[in-house]
Order: C-alpha cells, then structure tokens, then sequence
C-alpha cells in the first residue's frame, strides 16, 4: 500500500465539502478521507500556501481522429513537436503530437479529455490515435443520425426497438462512451445539394425531419441508459438568429436529457439590418428555463488555429474564409466533415464580438453545474487558452484591459463592458471539473470524495490566474507523480473509458448483412480488437444506467 500525503493545501472541491485547508490522502490511486488507521505516509508534499483541486476534465477537445489527422497534415507550420514518442506509438510523433497534447494538459492540471466526434467508420484510428496520448484519462462520443443505416430505420417507420438496438451496436462497436449527433441530417442532406438545414426540413430520400432524428435519438440515449446527454451540434451554427433554433431544440426536446456543445457558436443576434449582435441574454434565459440542459460553451480566443468539423455544410459555408487560402472537405457516406484553417484576429470587430459573447454567456451563467469551460479545441482556439478564459472570468479587471482593445462596432453590440461578475475558486472548480465528470457519467473523478480516483492538481495561489493555471506545481494521475513545477516528468499511459451496453444479437446479425452488402466487407472491417493495441490495457468500462 502507498500512501502520500497532500499537507496544509486550502482545498477547493464543492463535491467534498466546503473549502478549508486541510491534508489530503492518496492511498493506492484513490482518495482517502483519512491515512490508513497505523499506516505510514510514504511521501508528503507540502502544500501550504497552495489550491487544491481534483484534475481537470473537458467535455469536448477535438484531439484525435480522421479530421485532426488530417488538420496536421494540411497545416504542418502551426504546430511543432520537438519531443519524440516512444516506439510503437505512430500518432505520437506527428506535429502536435499525442506526446504535447497530453503533456499540456497535464501541465494545466487536467487529467480526462473527451474527444467529440468518434466517426464509427473510423473508430479503430481514433483509438490508436487516443491510446497515444500519454498521462491523461480519454474518451470519445460516437456520431450517429446521418448514415444511412439509421435513416432508412426511419424512412421504413422500424420500431422503438429496432432504432435502440441500432445505436447501441453503433456505440458498443465504436467503443464510445456517449452519443453526439451533428446537424441532424444536414450532412445527409449536404449529399442531395442542400447547403441550409433547418430543424423541421427533410433529408431528401429518406423523408426523416432533423427533428425526427433529434427526437429518436434522444429517446434511444435513455432507453439504452448513456450516462451522458445527447451531445448536440445543432442546426444553424454561425448563423446570426441562432438563438432562435436553440430555443426551438429545446423545445423539441421535451424535457429530456440534452447537451449543447459550443454553444457560443449559435449566440449570434441580429440588429434590424441583420448584422450580428450578441444573442447571449436570450441562450442563457433559455438555459434559466430549462434545467434538463447542459452545454460548453465554445469560447472564441485570438490567433490563428484550424475549425475541425463533421458538419460537411458548416464547412463547405466557411471553406470561402479559410486563412491560409487551403482546406479540405470530404463528403463521406455517413459523416464527411472539413478541415479549414482560421484566423481570430484582435482587429475584426466580428471576431471580437464573438470573444465577447462567449465570456457573456459565462458570466450569464445559471449554474456552472450546466454551463462548462471549452474552446471547441481547436474551432475557437486553443485549449491552451484555458488559463487565460479562467483569468478572464475571476478578474474584472482583466476583462476591462482586453475589453478596452475591442473595436467600437463590436463594444455596441455586446452587454460585457457592464458585466461585473467574477467567477470564484469554487466556481472554477465546478465549472471545470465536479460538473463535466458528473455530465459524462464518469463519477469516479472530478472531486476528491473517499473512493474518488487520484487525480489532484495543485496549484500556486497566485493574482496572475494565466500563470496560475498554466504550469500546476504537481499534477497526480492515479496517484502518481506526473507534473512538478508545471513540467511533465515523463510517459505513462492512461486509459479510455468507453460503454458496453448490450446489444441485441439479431441486430448483430442484420448489421452484419448491411455492412457486407453496402461496403463489401465484413463488420470486422470497422471493429475496434483490443489486439490492436498491443500488450497495452487500453480500455476502462464505464456502467450504464440502469
């Protein structure tokens, strides 16, 4: 048994209790309450002075998959890795490699990270690809309601039953460990020529509404017990009057369990010109009035990065902004997407205005419970910018220095400069941790409850929170040592967590017969085999509902 003790830190875990300066115990990966009745601390770290904090979690991080891949190749100058993987490990070794994404986030203290699009045909690729990202814990969420294969269920009026055990095969075979729908038959759509989807149009061919699939979907998600919400990337993202679809999603939902994922991306107004402004005041009142809604936010940060996307309309629409004048767009069977890179720049009042609405929506917030921290890495920028939203939110001040560059367009059309709120430790660590753990149904993590998995990050309490939060003076994962003085000390492997629900096997038995039949191959082909993986343990079962 080995116990290191985590002494005199000022712990700020809402889950556990309220905050106090008290020791912490980790005791053979987990939190203790308490050393073990006449055991020896094995190692002791002072922390004095100190914040405490379960290991940060990310709802969505695109960091793995075909179009990531695919984002490194066409854009090589935006990210070098200087520091090879070890053998074995191919996805290790690319520009921004599974080495530097795993080290910078654990440097910040974060120590899950849930990549959002799991494209079921490339499954086996996503995982190699998550398996190579040293020191945190991963997992993916399994793209489902534009393939062919759920929209003819639709089309031919298939049962309840017959559509649950379809999307749980697709998610037991994908190893996913929740579900996520993307423009809910725009893609689809995209292949007949339709360039705008609404959530009451219809997929030619198939006669199924987006609202349709949404509805099934949701209704699946609870019959198959997912710990997670439906993840939803709605119609309409970037449209100016967006706020207006998220009102009618929600709706459509019924009260049911829903997820909106970057949501600052559907947050634009428009004047009576039809220029945008700021929706943030009518996404958070819809928010207030829905409490079986969750979302991240989406937040926009400045400089050049990448949008990475399954929605193939949404990147076909902005293939025309692309900065540097390259993309890449693939039309697939079931989820195509695009890779275009972008600039967010200081001096464009329309980006401004989008970095603005963003931290409107945060400060608007009804519950940080609901409301969690993302970029939609890499859409928005970076999730190296997390330190810098964190310091945005706890430090008014700091707001009024950015606030004071904003172009005079962008400042009339945004409620920010009037914002006084300031997040506090607490509400961080909600925001950041205790919240997306509880939302992904990983409930093992993002507190520091007895029994909980050791991940702790600790962190100088300093007025800087950039600097706060960028370089965590330790980070444990499982216990272990993996960061001190803000540096990783080295590679280990973390695990993936996916769902296994079951699965009905004469459903087995017709998927097998439409893979064989559409695409010439057995389901072997996109079967994701633990032997895959080498001697690694890659896999952690999470329980669904029951």
């Amino acid at each position: 048994m080995t116990t290191i003790r985590l002494m005199g830190g000022r712990v700020v875990d809402p889950v556990s209790g309220a905050t106090s300066v008290r020791d912490v115990y980790l005791v053979d990966g987990r939190v203790a309450a308490a050393a073990p009745v006449g055991g020896a601390v094995d190692e002791t770290y002072d922390c004095t002075g100190k914040i405490v904090m379960a290991g940060g979690v990310d709802v969505h991080s695109h960091i793995a998959g075909g179009n990531v891949t695919m984002s490194r190749l066409l854009l090589p100058e935006l990210h070098v890795s200087e520091t090879a993987g070890p053998d074995g490990m191919p996805f290790a070794t690319a520009s921004w490699s599974g080495w530097e994404t795993g080290r910078l986030y654990a440097e910040m203290g974060f120590t899950t990270v849930v990549e959002p699009a799991l494209a079921p045909a490339q499954a086996l690729q996503t995982h190699l690809e998550l398996a190579d990202i040293p020191i945190i814990d991963r997992g993916a969420l399994t793209v489902v309601g534009n393939d062919d294969h759920f929209l003819s269920l639709l089309r031919d009026r298939e049962s309840e039953t017959a559509i649950r055990d379809a999307v749980a095969y697709q998610l037991a075979t994908s190893k996913g460990l929740g579900l996520k729908v993307i423009n809910a038959g725009g893609p689809a759509a995209f292949h007949s020529g339709l360039r705008t989807f609404e959530l009451d149009d219809v997929v030619p061919h198939y006669g199924a509404s987006s609202r349709q699939i949404l509805t099934t979907l949701l209704t699946a998600v609870d019959q198959i017990g997912v710990p997670h919400p439906l993840h939803v990337h709605a119609n309409n993202l970037g449209v100016p009057g967006a706020p207006k679809t998220i009102e009618e999603t929600i709706a459509a939902a019924e009260g049911r369990r829903m997820h909106f994922a970057h949501i600052q991306f559907y947050s634009y107004g428009k004047d009576a010109e039809g220029m945008m402004t700021s929706g943030a005041e009518e996404i958070a009142a819809a928010l207030a009035a829905a409490p079986n809604v969750t979302c991240d936010v989406g937040q926009v940060m400045f400089g050049p990065t990448v949008t990475i996307s399954l929605d193939l309309m949404k990147q076909w629409q902005g293939a025309a902004y692309a900065s540097p004048k390259k993309f890449s767009l693939t039309d697939g069977d079931a989820e195509g997407g695009g890779v275009v890179p972008l600039v967010y720049a200081r001096k464009n009042w329309i980006n401004q205005l989008q970095w603005a609405i963003g931290l409107e929506l945060f400060l608007l917030s009804p519950d940080p419970w609901r409301v969690l921290m993302t970029t939609d890495h890499p859409n928005g920028g970076s999730f190296t910018t997390y330190p810098q939203i964190i310091h945005l939110l706890m430090d008014s001040g700091e707001r009024a220095r950015w606030i004071e560059h904003m172009p005079q367009k962008a400042r009339e059309r945004t409620a920010l400069e009037e914002m006084t709120r300031e997040y506090t430790l607490e509400e961080v660590a909600i925001m950041t941790r205790a919240a997306p753990a509880k939302i992904l149904g990983i409930t093992d993590r993002g507190h520091l409850s007895d029994g909980a998995v050791a991940d702790v990050a600790v962190y100088d309490d300093l007025t800087d929170k950039t600097a706060m939060f960028t370089n965590a003076r330790y980070v444990f994962k499982d216990g272990r040592l993996v960061v001190r003085d803000g540096r990783a000390l080295g590679w280990i492997s973390g695990r993936t967590s996916i769902l296994a629900p079951d699965v009905d096997g004469q459903m087995e038995r017709r998927m097998a017969d439409y893979i064989t039949d559409r695409y010439g191959v057995g389901p072997a082909a996109f079967a994701v085999p633990e032997r895959a993986f080498g001697e690694r343990h890659v896999f952690k079962v999470e329980p669904c509902l029951t």
